[in-house]
């Protein structure tokens, strides 16, 4: 974090620690690509069993990772069901029908959580004319949604109701662990009713790059082949790997301390008038803020809070998404308060 200023625009802004650094720096490496990296061959094999699954894929990215899972799973002229605003309908480009030639039939669910009984006649492909429904998508936790935690049972029915209909289930858990923290189960509990699941290491965890597909050998041999595609090749990638290994080890369970510090926010803020926040919403690192209309926009709101030195993100004409991280320590909070208070209590000009 630049000094002077308090970024919460994103987890994905934070710095690697100097012992990550060192990890990174010593890391044993060698050619991915002949599968002789030994760092990320054991991280591999680390998260596959951490998320009981048979095998796994380094990716580059959250968002490979991802349309390295819907290439597994889908030919051109499929269709994947998710929710309306999912991360991989709403922030990725596009890339199911770019890459694959998939489309996007949303579900309108609550925060980003959907029930299985909503999904009910939206099964494709009984006729000619329609494309095949192939895949059922849940992100945990949902971003748009304000990063709420999936509830286990409801993503069992939801599993359940896929797979009793031939339907595979992809899981976009780029925040899970931080879903696991808030909600009380493992990642192997969760993970065990999907086919696939994608993991971040560059969110809660703090590394600089790198994500994980895991699934069924066949599935990965094929993510495997769809990472090549689409220019992932890794050579001696072993230095990143090093740096997610250190994170499993020493950032998942500070993730509650991101929880307990967004909270602390949100209650804050949202005693300030011109502000409110659904506190039920906030589970996680990530909170949503609704400007009242009266003040302002949310871009004007971020434009003025810059000025007091607090980074955040509009999330709409009227809402703002903050998201706190490793890099944001306990005792800065009081002066995001403040910021939010001075800037609410300027007008509009």
């Amino acid at each position: 974090m630049n000094v002077g200023r308090i970024d919460l625009r994103s987890d994905t802004v934070t710095r690697p620690t100097p012992e990550m650094r060192r990890v990174i720096a010593e890391a044993e490496v060698g050619d991915d690509m002949f599968g002789e990296d030994p760092t990320i061959n054991r991280l591999e094999q680390r998260v596959a069993e951490m998320l009981g699954k048979e095998a796994a894929v380094y990716a580059c990215s959250g968002i490979q990772s991802n349309q390295m899972a819907l290439r597994a799973h889908c030919s051109s002229g499929d269709e994947i069901l998710l929710d309306g605003s999912s991360h991989i309908f709403y922030y990725e480009q596009g890339a199911p029908a770019a890459l694959h030639g998939v489309t996007c039939r949303l579900i309108d669910g609550e925060g980003g959580i959907f029930r299985a009984d909503q999904l009910e006649g939206m099964i494709h492909g009984h006729d000619q004319h329609e494309s095949i429904t192939k895949v059922v998508c849940v992100e945990n936790t949902t971003n748009r949604g304000g990063g709420r935690p999936w509830p286990l049972q409801a993503f069992c029915e939801v599993a359940d109701w896929a797979h009793a209909r031939h339907l595979a289930v992809h899981v976009d858990g780029a925040r899970l662990f931080n879903a696991c923290q808030a909600a009380g189960y493992s990642p192997r509990e969760f993970c065990e009713f999907a086919d696939t699941v994608s993991i971040c290491f560059s969110k809660g965890l703090g590394c600089p790059m790198g994500s994980m597909l895991v699934g069924s050998r066949p599935m990965m041999a094929r993510a495997r082949r769809a990472r090549k595609l689409f220019g992932g090749g890794i050579r001696q990638g072993g230095m990143m790997a090093a740096s997610a290994l250190y994170a499993l080890e020493h950032n998942v369970e500070r993730l509650k301390d991101d929880h307990a510090h967004a909270r602390w926010l949100a209650e804050k803020i949202a005693r300030i008038p011109q502000l409110s926040i659904d506190l039920k919403a906030v589970a996680t690192n990530i909170v949503i803020i609704e400007i009242a209309q009266e003040w302002g926009t949310a871009d004007r709101f971020v434009e003025l809070l810059q000025r007091e030195g607090v980074l955040v993100l509009a999330f709409g004409r009227q809402k703002i998404r903050l998201c706190t991280h490793l890099d944001i320590p306990g005792d800065c909070l009081p002066r995001v308060v403040e910021a939010f208070q001075t800037v609410a209590a300027s007008s509009y000009d």
